[in-house]
C-alpha cells in the first residue's frame, strides 16, 4: 500500500498493507441480491438528499464503484477517470446510473466531483461507512482515517448483483476499473 509511502519498508506501509491483507475480501461472501427495505443501505448525494437502495437499483443497470478516499492519488488518477472516460460506452451498453460512493461527506464528495469534472457520474456520501459495512465492503485503516471503502465495482441489474469485483488491498488498481464493466457488458 504505497500510494502515501516512498519506500515499501516505511512501518506505516508496512502497517497498511498487513491491515488490508486481512481484510481481504473474497466476492464469495457478496450479496447477489441487495435488499430494496434494509435501512442501512442508504448513501447520501452531494446535495444532501438520502437515497435508499429501491431509489438507487430498482428497475435500472446501476454501476456502482467505491474509492477509498476523495481526492486520494489511485483514486483521483486511475479509478475515478477510468469512469469518466467510459462514462458514454457504459451509458450505450444500458447502464442507467454510474456513481461513485466513499466514507467521506457529502461536501468532499463534491467538491470532489467539481474537481473531476464529474460529469455523467453521480457522487455519494457514505459518511458514517454503514453502506460499505452492511455490503462487507469496509476496510479499518488507521494511518488513513479509520474505516474506508475498499476499491470495488459492483454491477447491480434491478437490485441484483451481476459483477462483484474488490481489490485485495486500497492501493491496487487491476479489476475495478470501467474497462471490467464493458466487458461484462458484452457478453
Amino acid at each position: 500500500f504505497l500510494l502515501f509511502f516512498e519506500k515499501e519498508s516505511h512501518p506505516m506501509a508496512l502497517l497498511a498493507r498487513s491491515l488490508c491483507a486481512r481484510s481481504a475480501f473474497f466476492a464469495g461472501r457478496f450479496q447477489t441480491t441487495l435488499s430494496f427495505e434494509n435501512p442501512d443501505l442508504v448513501l447520501s448525494n452531494v446535495n444532501g438528499d438520502a437515497i435508499d437502495a429501491e431509489h438507487l437499483f430498482k428497475n435500472k443497470k446501476v454501476v456502482l464503484f467505491g474509492v477509498p478516499g476523495a481526492f486520494t492519488p489511485i483514486c483521483t488518477t486511475k479509478h475515478f477517470p477510468s469512469f469518466l472516460d467510459n462514462a458514454e460506452a457504459l451509458k450505450k451498453k444500458g447502464v442507467d446510473t454510474i456513481g461513485c460512493v466513499s466514507v467521506n461527506d457529502r461536501f468532499v464528495m463534491k467538491a470532489w466531483g467539481e474537481s473531476m469534472n464529474a460529469e455523467g457520474i453521480e457522487l455519494f456520501s457514505d459518511a458514517d461507512a454503514s453502506f460499505v459495512k452492511t455490503m462487507e465492503l469496509d476496510v479499518d485503516l488507521p494511518p488513513l482515517g479509520g474505516t474506508r471503502s475498499k476499491r470495488f465495482v459492483m454491477l447491480v441489474d434491478d437490485g441484483k448483483v451481476v459483477l462483484k469485483n474488490v481489490e485485495k488491498t486500497p492501493g491496487d488498481f487491476e479489476v475495478t476499473g470501467a474497462d471490467v464493466v464493458l466487458e461484462k457488458l458484452s457478453e
